[in-house]
């Protein structure tokens, strides 16, 4: 019997989690579905929900404290904060210091027992100084990302707001039943908006 999805398919594919770039690697080749007549590859949703569920489970297995979650990109920013808050982990978002995890004099030095990175092209710094401390790393990708020192991908749309929302907020589900801190999805109220980027307005602007 096939297990069903985490979500109804047509859950994903509202947010777009589904849609890569045009371009791929070779490392991401292995996740594409087909290809669009407007050349943007698509991902298939079977892969990414397995994939989340897969990811979840690791996740759990670490302290809470020890897990790494890394946005550079505006677009996950409140995602990662969101997942952190929600699981115990820690968040660095925006610019990344180089020494975070190879520095033990930089103040906000940390030791990771894994780390996760939303868009390993982005989250270079933090993928290469993990990757020296040979801390594991799970990461977001799109069709176009290098996977290199990646230990676990989730193939998605790492670049829509929408799709990185769902991602985070799946993971952050996943994670807490994984550990047994909730027993079903009812019991997690978080909404998928709470993880979404919302660009500020121009009356808050003034």
């Amino acid at each position: 019997m096939v297990e069903k999805t985490l979500i109804p398919a047509k859950e994903y594919l509202k947010a777009g989690i589904h849609i890569g770039a045009k371009f791929k690697t070779e490392g991401m080749r292995k996740f594409i579905f087909k290809k669009r007549p407007d050349k943007l590859k698509v991902l298939d949703i079977s892969t990414i929900d397995e994939r989340i569920r897969i990811a979840s489970r690791f996740l759990a297995s670490f302290q809470p404290e020890k897990v790494v979650v890394v946005s550079q990109k505006e677009y996950g920013q409140v995602a990662v904060k969101k997942f952190a808050e929600l699981t115990g982990a820690i968040a660095f978002t925006g610019r990344f210091v180089p020494g975070t995890f190879t520095n033990p004099q930089y103040r906000d030095f940390v030791e990771p027992a894994v780390v996760v990175v939303t868009d390993p092209n982005i989250d270079k710094q933090a993928v290469k100084e993990a990757a020296a401390q040979h801390v594991p790393i799970v990461a977001l990708c799109s069709t176009d990302d290098k996977t290199a020192y990646i230990d676990l991908v989730i193939p998605c749309n790492n670049k829509g707001r929408k799709s990185l929302a769902l991602v985070y907020w799946l993971l952050a589900r996943e994670v807490l039943k994984a550990r047994g801190a909730i027993k079903t999805d009812k019991e997690f109220t978080a909404k998928p908006e709470e993880f979404e980027f919302t660009a500020p307005s121009l009356e808050s602007k003034k």
